[in-house]
């Protein structure tokens, strides 16, 4: 196993959704307290700035991104730094904003919402699917760990308070949910927080570990295979990419940290192939 290498040492309050754009060979990822989608490539780093908290994306298009914020979800125009509402996301709500998110097989996107201040069952999970935004979970208090099997058959999510990872199947002509979810991982009891995830090509799902200082692997069954360490306890997201998707990228928080480079964006050389991440059709 690999250490962990640093990809950028912006530091982060809240660093949030990794996502490796397939076409560009570009990594994004967000800052959400600070309002901020960020960049990195050969020619150094970019970022944009918002009024409003911003926190997930999924790529349409070589140049345009489906991004998410606390009031609706947009498509970014990745040259001009222009946005356009596609569909209002919780825009009556001032408590709430948009936290963990990712597109699905059926071109779809998952978003979760979450109070501000995390208040109690205030968030919920949508999906937006070719114009729809259709509320799937709610009474969701911290939405995160959603992802996608890459046999299609499933998607997971959970509420990092109550610890229990869901399995939700899924229907294969359209991606909508299939009858009830079930606990895949209880990690009620342990001292982390599960936050964001991702599942690799071989349907292992990786797990971002608030508290932990660590992303861990486990099997489709939920057997834990690996743990991969990072400087900082405050671990946010995975996401695979690099030229053969076999990089990790892993975002953290410095908000009330006092570790050494909290905030910063990691990535490990992991021999393990990731899914490609699937492109949202509108």
């Amino acid at each position: 196993m690999t250490a962990a290498q640093v990809f950028s040492d912006t530091a982060c309050a809240l660093g949030e959704g990794p996502l490796w754009h397939p076409e560009r060979k570009q990594l994004f990822w967000f800052d959400i307290l600070s309002k901020q989608l960020l960049t990195r490539t050969t020619t150094g780093a970019q970022s944009w700035s918002f009024d409003d908290h911003v926190s997930a994306a999924g790529w349409i298009d070589y140049d345009t991104l489906l991004m998410a914020s606390e009031n609706g979800l947009y498509r970014f125009d990745i040259p001009s730094g222009r946005r356009e509402l596609a569909v209002p996301l919780e825009a009556d709500n001032p408590v709430t904003r948009s936290n963990d998110g990712r597109a699905d097989p059926w071109g779809g996107f998952w978003i979760g919402t979450m109070g501000f201040n995390a208040e109690p069952g205030a968030g919920a999970i949508y999906r937006y699917y070719r114009g729809e935004l259709r509320q799937l979970v709610g009474e969701i208090t911290i939405s995160n760990a959603i992802c996608f099997a890459p046999d299609h058959s499933c998607a997971y999510y959970t509420d990092t308070t109550d610890g229990c990872i869901m399995r939700q199947p899924l229907d294969q002509t359209h991606g909508w949910p299939l009858g009830d979810p079930q606990v895949f991982l209880d990690v009620s009891g342990e001292d982390f927080g599960a936050d964001g995830a991702v599942v690799d090509a071989e349907g292992c799902f990786w797990n971002a570990q608030w508290g932990a200082a660590r992303v861990a692997r486990y099997s489709p069954s939920g057997t834990l295979l690996s743990t991969w360490p990072l400087p900082p306890s405050q671990v946010t997201c995975p996401g695979f990419g690099g030229p053969d998707l076999t990089t990790l990228f892993v975002t953290t928080a410095a908000i009330d940290s006092r570790d050494a480079q909290a905030g910063q964006t990691f990535s490990f050389a992991t021999e393990i192939t990731g899914q490609r991440e699937h492109q949202v059709i509108l």
